[in-house]
């Protein structure tokens, strides 16, 4: 009977849950209900599966409404209605425009208009498909209404969104959230009927007693519709089935892609290569998946149409279709990668590849996408929920309670105690329990695309973000289960750094020619390559940069392709976790070692010496140790990433996987080992043919890094650095034998540029300057370099403050005049100087030369202005400490001093949280030492409590000195940041010591000609 319901979905509006509504359904003897929520589908699918898990016959529609106001319900009768409502939503939803008034007449649709809104429009005729809605309010006034006759018309509209009191206190809440008012100032009109309640059959037929056509109406309704999707686990894809004319030719196409892509691939194809093919080929068209691997081969097609960079990874790189199409560049015979990781005959979900691309290529990328693939609305981007989080969801409500700023900070962050607190607190805290994990706001899923066989709102409607891509109202989870697969297309900077690094090498040094970038294996061999790997020399290089894979590569002696393959998986937390990288790295420095590993997990393993590694390791160690189907292992490698693992498949199959090895033969102590193993790394490992991307992108970048070392730090620095800040990278190009100098208002651009082995800070990294200040100067510099201050002020005509910006960080200093002097002038002429705000000067106007002292301007000066302006210093940072060190060790002194007490000055650079098994917050900390080198260190619960990091700057660390597989580092037993110098621009002893060496202005307000002193 119940023909408008709403669940969270309709967002800060509703407060169940689709199963709570299903569930509210049963407890009310309810064989159907309709879900309808507020201009929204988000539910509607998730509610048709649940449903008939709970033996409730579904029913689908919308609540369309302008903002709170409710203009009518749309009710699908089967999916083409369903798609008719979508359509219709998607299109007022894309153009941001109100609903009508009155609906239009959608085939396969029924439309029910309330009682008031029916008066309202006055409206006499109604449609077929049309109903006016009665609630029990409206029984008085019906009598006396000429709808007291529409009795084939009147169905029940006793809309539910509540089951309780803390129900619709929630409601309000959310209401005022969503308004931002105070919930004392929420107007009624804003807020829905209290009893917007799921009532029982009794009362409504009680109620209804004088018109008990209207229920027999409703219970029609909900009969007479039906709207089926596939839920089954022998469900069919619903992606795009054919990209060409026919499935025939697709699978023809492929083939010969193929034979071309082998003789391009490989020099000599062996018996192997061709058995592989075939195997894959006869798998992918058993499995309809023939399109899926087009689909990409024509996005791919298109990127290196565009010389756009890119790296297909994920367990797709275990494909040697995917290699031979150049989706990916991992050969998977090469390294024997187990194709059953992404692709087998039991897997109930279709395989799927990660395409990189970089930040600024992948919009383009999308574009194509829709343009290639959506002619029929085929073509969305996959949704995702903003849930509400307790602190945020404690400030929300702080907001709405009226707290002041300081109030609600205390309360989000946890810093009160508790019978201290007052009711409105409590009660803040109360129903932020209650909103934490419900949906806030819809978002975009970080990569996903659909591209359906039918219209994409067959599924749902669609909305339009800020991008402008129409995007599906729900996540991943969904669209999984109703047979959506996505592609993943996602932005990724470190392929920005390899492409802008062959440019600005092209540009730095004309005469080199560069090899092909994506013909990687000739760098798995290069020497100094693998040498700068074994080192860890891979400061600014995809995924190798960071101090724990720093570490890893030091400790494990990677100087080879496949070892750091392994290193990039092995660095995952899931394989620390369960204690396997530290077993891992001994067996690979002593085989010996190997003897301890399991007999079959070595047999099955041996590459990785018995190890988990990949994931792909989980379907090897369930299928031949614990007898399970691909099948079955696959659910287990599924459920292993935590989003699954609640689902009762995944439990099934643990259980299975347990009583197999246990029938077989081993010992329980055994199995629960091997069982801990699983369950603690396989969600947070990657399959081998991901580590493999990963580390394919690393030898491009280590390349690069290793031949043109200036211009990778270069690009690194303009596309946003990667694991460590700008600094950081301008510390190691530094190193690397560049000379770096502050922006210039004549060699410098908005990014960073390089002059042979010169270089110039962009004015983007000058903190508080305009970008319209940034084009001004590099546009008029077109007409010819800046040859003084009063023509660099005329010709750009920037504010004072911009100006002091430049003045200061010394952007002017082709002028041959220092700071104080530029800063004397450019403020006496902005005082003195008419404004020409719009236009340039025809002829220009002379201005008085003043003889000024020489100004001294010291090291310190320059640094602070620095720090000031670019947020470091391009100096050694050590110049600013207040006394001098009294020990002068560095980093390459550790290992001298092993198990020893020292202490050590070093600059921070970052610091890693973590905690301990019992959950005690713990650091990892890096710095750089006095000559710029490397200093580790760890800091135990105890001393990080008691000497916690106080921000950026130089540190004494006093600590023993450790060694782990030849890796020195600290374990700090005191930590202190070293105080800085008084800043010399505001110290009056510092100034009176300038004044006695120097003459310095003591009267701006003087006559032309005048000597100032």
């Amino acid at each position: 009977m119940f023909l408008n319901c709403h669940t969270y979905f309709s967002l800060r509006y509703g407060t169940l849950s689709e199963e709570e509504l299903l569930d509210l359904a049963i407890a009310n003897k309810q064989s159907s209900i309709a879900l309808t929520d507020i201009n929204n589908t988000s539910a509607c699918l998730k509610f048709i599966s649940k449903a008939r898990d709970k033996n409730i016959k579904p029913v689908i529609g919308v609540d369309f409404r302008n903002g709170i106001q409710q203009c009518y319900i749309m009710i699908a009768k089967n999916n083409s209605g369903f798609l008719a409502i979508n359509d219709f939503l998607s299109k007022f939803l894309h153009d941001k425009t109100a609903f009508p008034d009155v609906a239009p007449v959608l085939e396969n649709v029924i439309t029910i208009y309330s009682f008031e809104k029916a008066l309202e429009l006055d409206k006499n005729n109604f449609e077929e498909n049309e109903y006016i809605g009665i609630g029990i309010k409206d029984l008085n006034k019906l009598r006396f209404s000429r709808y007291s006759n529409y009795e084939e018309k009147l169905v029940l509209l006793q809309p539910v969104s509540f089951r309780n009191k803390k129900d619709y206190n929630i409601h309000r809440l959310l209401r005022a959230i969503d308004t931002n008012q105070l919930l004392s100032k929420l107007p009624k009109e804003e807020q829905a009927d209290p009893e917007e309640k799921m009532l029982s059959p009794d009362l409504l037929i009680s109620a209804f007693k004088e018109y008990p056509s209207i229920l027999k109406n409703s219970i029609e309704i909900l009969n007479a519709c039906t709207v089926h999707f596939d839920f089954s686990q022998s469900r069919k894809p619903q992606n795009l089935k054919k990209v060409f004319s026919s499935e025939e030719l697709d699978f023809q196409k492929l083939n010969e892609l193929c034979k071309e892509g082998l003789k391009k691939r490989y020099t000599i194809i062996t018996p192997q290569i061709k058995e592989r093919l075939q195997k894959e080929l006869s798998l992918i068209k058993s499995q309809d998946y023939v399109s899926f691997f087009l689909i990409n081969w024509k996005i791919i097609q298109y990127a290196r149409s565009k010389n756009y960079f890119y790296v297909g990874r994920g367990s797709g790189a275990n494909s040697i279709v995917a290699y031979l199409l150049r989706i990916t560049d991992v050969d998977p015979i090469e390294l024997d990668l187990y194709f059953e990781r992404f692709m087998n005959e039991f897997r109930s979900s279709p395989p799927d590849f990660d395409i990189d691309f970089s930040t600024w290529d992948r919009e383009d990328i999308t574009s194509f996408i829709f343009d290639e693939f959506g002619k029929n609305n085929q073509v969305a981007l996959l949704g995702s929920y903003v849930t509400f989080q307790h602190s945020g969801a404690v400030r929300e409500l702080g907001k709405v309670f009226g707290l002041p700023k300081y109030e609600i900070d205390k309360l989000s962050k946890g810093s009160f105690i508790d019978n201290k607190l007052d009711d409105i607190a409590k009660l803040i805290l109360k129903y932020s329990t209650y909103l934490d994990g419900k949906p806030n706001y819809l978002s975009i899923h970080a990569a996903g695309i659909l591209i359906s066989e039918k219209s994409i709102h067959y599924f749902s409607a669609t909305y339009l973000p800020p991008k402008n891509f129409p995007t599906v109202q729900f996540d991943m989870h969904i669209a999984e289960d109703v047979g959506l697969y996505k592609f993943d297309i996602l932005g990724q900077r470190g392929l920005g750094k390899i492409k802008d690094s062959l440019e600005i090498i092209k540009k730095n040094q004309p005469h080199i020619k560069l090899p092909d970038i994506h013909e990687t294996k000739q760098f798995f061999q290069d020497p100094l390559i693998n040498k700068m790997i074994s080192e860890a020399d891979c400061v600014g290089c995809f995924y190798v940069e960071s101090p724990a894979m720093r570490m890893l590569l030091k400790k494990l002696r990677v100087n080879d392709y496949l070892t750091l393959v392994a290193a990039s998986s092995i660095i995952r937390p899931g394989v620390a976790k369960s204690g396997m990288m530290r077993e891992y790295i001994i067996r690979h420095r002593d085989k010996k070692r190997c003897e301890d590993a399991h007999p079959i997990l070595l047999q099955i393993m041996p590459d990785t010496y018995g190890i988990m590694v990949y994931q792909e390791d989980v379907i090897k160690v369930a299928h031949h140790y614990a007898k399970l189907d691909l099948g079955e292992a696959d659910v287990l490698r599924r459920g292993m990433s935590g989003k699954y693992r609640s689902r009762q498949e995944f439990q099934d199959v643990k259980n299975k996987f347990i009583n197999n090895c246990i029938q077989n033969g081993e010992k329980i102590e055994v199995v629960n080992e091997v069982w801990r193993q699983i369950e603690s790394f396989a969600g947070y490992a990657f399959a081998k043919g991901h580590s493999a991307s990963y580390a394919v992108e690393s030898y491009q970048s280590l390349y690069l890094k290793c031949y043109f070392p200036l211009e990778y730090m270069v690009a690194t620095i303009n596309n946003g650095g990667g694991f460590y800040t700008t600094e950081t990278y301008i510390h190691e190009a530094r190193k690397k034998g560049a000379t770096i100098e502050a922006p210039c208002i004549n060699r410098s651009n908005i990014e960073t540029t390089i002059n042979n082995k010169t270089i110039y800070l962009g004015f983007q990294h000058l903190e508080n300057l305009k970008k319209i200040t940034m084009v001004k100067i590099i546009n008029e510099r077109i007409y010819g370099n800046y040859k003084s201050l009063t023509d660099f002020t005329e010709r750009t005509n920037i504010q004072i403050e911009q100006l002091d910006i430049l003045i200061r960080i010394n952007a002017l200093r082709i002028f041959g005049k220092d700071k104080r002097t530029l800063l004397w002038e450019a403020y006496y002429k902005e005082n003195t100087a008419p404004k020409y705000e719009h236009q340039h000067r025809i002829f220009n106007i002379s201005t008085q030369e003043f003889k000024l002292p020489q100004f001294e301007i010291t090291q310190l000066e320059n640094a602070f202005d620095q720090l000031e302006l670019l947020t470091f210093s391009l100096y050694n940072p050590f110049i600013l400490l207040e006394k001098k060190p009294n020990q002068q060790y560095l980093s390459e002194d550790l290992k001298s001093h092993l198990h020893k007490i020292i202490s050590i000055y070093a600059y921070l650079v970052t610091v890693k949280r973590t905690s301990t098994s019992n959950k005690k917050q713990m650091y990892f900390g890096t710095f750089l030492d006095k000559s710029g080198n490397w200093v580790d260190t760890v800091h135990f619960p105890l001393v990080a409590q008691k000497y916690p990091f106080t921000g950026k700057g130089i540190y004494r660390i006093t600590g023993k000195v450790v060694e782990e597989f030849d890796f020195p580092s600290i374990e700090v037993t005191h930590l202190e940041r070293m105080p800085y110098v008084v800043d010399p621009r505001f110290d009056p002893t510092y100034n009176r010591k300038v004044i006695s060496e120097t003459v310095v202005t003591k009267q701006l307000t003087i006559s032309p000609n005048t000597t100032v002193t």
